[in-house]
């Protein structure tokens, strides 16, 4: 997949959440009322009923990282899934300086960091302790 594959996203793309995380719950609420929301369909990992493996994926698989999936069935997972669903969202510019290199390691980079410790950030910000 090229650097800038994010850009060729088709829509309406489906974003695959984590309805039990605080960041997520806050990011999806504001995809709601997002313009062009229309472009998205928006699937909870953690309702009943869902499963994963319908999608060819793993549960924990889609709970440690973001997944997008576009119109033409191509996968993109974490900071490319960020990065297909802004442009399909109509912010292409700001997906391409993303992609450059450097930018994009540091993105990469910053994206791994957070998904693997967002379920305790997210406890701390909510002020719930586990």
């Amino acid at each position: 997949m090229s650097r800038f594959a994010p850009l060729e996203a088709a829509s309406p793309v489906t974003l695959f959440h984590d309805g039990e995380c605080p960041f997520c719950r806050c990011e999806v609420a504001w995809l709601r009322r997002h313009p062009r929301a229309d472009r998205l369909v928006l699937v909870d990992i953690r309702a009943s009923g869902f499963e994963a493996a319908a999608w060819g994926r793993t549960f924990e698989a889609m709970r440690g990282r973001l997944h997008v999936r576009d119109a033409a069935g191509r996968w993109f997972v974490g900071m490319e899934a960020s990065r297909a669903l802004y442009a399909v969202l109509g912010h292409r510019r700001l997906v391409w300086w993303s992609c450059l290199p450097g930018v994009a390691g540091l993105l990469d980079g910053g994206y791994r960091i957070f998904a693997r410790h967002r379920e305790r950030l997210g406890r701390r910000v909510s002020g719930r302790r586990r």
